[in-house]
């Protein structure tokens, strides 16, 4: 049954949004870092679309800000000459022109308290012609390590605000990019600071990874659906995969991963939000705080990982020819490649290893999760040579690519004898709907200016997370620990495949 579309059926459910979110206030969206990388081929794409389906107010406006001393018109014309090779077949000329004609610029080092004044300045023209409520939503697309020094000078300048009690009005918000911090100590030296300047509420820490369709599905699937709920335990469960696998290699951000590796840039936050929405209990609401407190909840339920026994439960490794990617320090031992054996030590999990991979080079391009059923009790086909091949039931949620659904069962082979197969049943969203999800930067810059912080990190969550990788980040430094490798275009090391044979098991196939 692989590959037919499932047909969506129509009905009074669907009348209408469960939950319809509200349109965002006229505001300025401030990209620090306009000239970057992920400026040019994530954010701004993601505003002209918006723009262009109607879903930001006509008094949205843009204001980049860099190092690089062009003026408007050049800054403009640079993101136009990217936008059409971003957006391909999305490009359109009339919609890209309304678009520019909000894009302002203002050059200067982050450093430099000028830069922040002229902005300032630059922000109250803006309103002034624009006749807006002075709202600012401030994206720092910078490096890590300029977030202090940015989010100072943003409040010396006079464009940051503490809300108290309630959310300021005009109100500034602000987005950071991940990883949110080098490991534990930096990420609460971090929030201190930001904890000093801004609410809680007026602080959006991203992950992309929340914002796929699939990701947020998760939720929908779990709690709308009885037929699910009731058997999402130890009971019925018998393991979780979570795996996010890229082919791509560094391309050319060896400096910043050297410096990250697999474990700060995708376990660290993307796998363990993942696994923190599959394993978290019902919230209360679906308000965002009550969203973020149950999935807080998971990750402080995660067992430590004790350093003695670490090599039992983790496979780190490296891709064979790491060390000659530009940028790459020699002798580097930085992970490109992680295997993990996770416990959530409470009462629905107690029991069911959840494992989680990700890694760079690696034989397909697949982000998924794969909850894998209990078998049968008791093979009820009399034959060994019919029960051998009974497998258990799989359900897989695809973030990526190809967001969908697919579950395996077994059935009947049709003719007179009895004889067995796994079938399985495929959902895809683009199929089923017949329309493009919003790319997860779309949803999230559009959650950040409603100031709906649901699919957002909270600053427990962000501290839970680097408490529980604490130990990974110390062990390439160990010369104890063995660095696995791995070929390029592979499954990925043989040792991580040797972490699940011991417990009688075996990852499903990346593809």
């Amino acid at each position: 049954m692989s590959g037919n579309p499932v047909r969506v059926v129509p009905s009074s459910a669907m009348t209408g949004p469960v939950l319809e979110e509200r349109a965002p206030e006229p505001c300025t969206v401030v990209i620090l870092g306009a000239t970057g990388d992920l400026a040019r081929r994530k954010l701004v794409p993601a505003l002209y679309r918006l723009l262009r389906d109607g879903a930001l107010p006509e008094g949205f406006a843009i204001v980049g800000v860099s190092r690089s001393g062009r003026g408007t018109q050049v800054f403009r014309a640079s993101l136009a000459e990217a936008a059409r090779g971003f957006l391909g077949a999305d490009y359109d000329e009339r919609a890209w022109n309304d678009l520019a004609a909000r894009v302002g610029y203002v050059a200067g080092g982050f450093d430099e308290p000028a830069t922040y004044l002229r902005l300032r300045d630059t922000l109250h023209e803006q309103q002034r012609s624009r006749g807006d409520e002075g709202h600012h939503l401030f994206y720092l697309a910078t490096p890590p390590e300029a977030t202090p020094t940015i989010l100072a000078n943003l409040n010396s300048a006079g464009l940051l605000r503490k809300a108290d009690p309630d959310e300021p009005r005009p109100w500034p918000r602000v987005v950071l990019e991940k990883p949110f911090g080098h490991d534990l100590e930096s990420a609460r030296g971090l929030n201190e600071q930001i904890a000093e300047l801004l609410r809680e509420r007026q602080v959006f820490r991203i992950d992309h990874y929340l914002g796929k369709e699939t990701v947020q599905n998760i939720l929908v699937f779990r709690f709308g659906n009885a037929i699910f709920e009731p058997i999402w335990n130890r009971k019925y469960i018998d393991h979780v995969q979570i795996t996010a696998a890229e082919t791509l290699g560094l391309e050319g951000r060896g400096a910043f991963y050297d410096q990250a590796g697999v474990v700060r840039d995708v376990v660290q936050n993307h796998l363990l939000q993942v696994l923190a929405l599959c394993a978290m209990e019902p919230p209360v609401s679906f308000e965002a705080d009550d969203l973020r407190d149950e999935r807080v909840q998971v990750l402080r339920s995660l067992r430590p990982l004790d350093p003695y026994t670490l090599a039992d439960d983790v496979v780190l490794a490296q891709v064979d020819g790491y060390h000659a990617e530009p940028q790459v320090a020699p002798g580097s031992r930085t992970p490109t490649f992680a295997a993990l054996r996770l416990m959530v030590d409470n009462w629905r999990w107690q029991g069911v290893p959840f494992y989680l991979r990700a890694g760079k080079g690696l034989a397909a391009r697949a982000t998924e999760v794969a909850i894998h059923f209990q078998g049968v009790p008791f093979c009820l086909f009399g034959e060994d040579n019919v029960c051998q091949r009974l497998e258990p039931n799989v359900l897989i949620l695809r973030i990526q690519p190809d967001e969908g659904i697919r579950l395996r069962f077994m059935t009947k082979v049709p003719g007179d004898n009895i004889n067995v197969a796994p079938v399985e049943m495929d959902f895809s969203y683009s199929q089923a709907f017949g329309h493009r999800s919003r790319e997860a930067y779309e949803r999230l810059l559009l959650d950040a200016m409603r100031g709906d912080a649901s699919l957002f990190l909270r600053r427990d969550a962000v501290e839970a997370a680097w408490a529980y990788v604490e130990p990974l980040l110390r062990a390439p430094g160990d010369p104890r620990f063995a660095m696995a490798r791995y070929a390029p275009g592979s499954a990925g090391p043989s040792e991580a495949d040797s972490l699940l044979r011991a417990d009688g098991r075996s990852w499903g196939r990346m593809a």
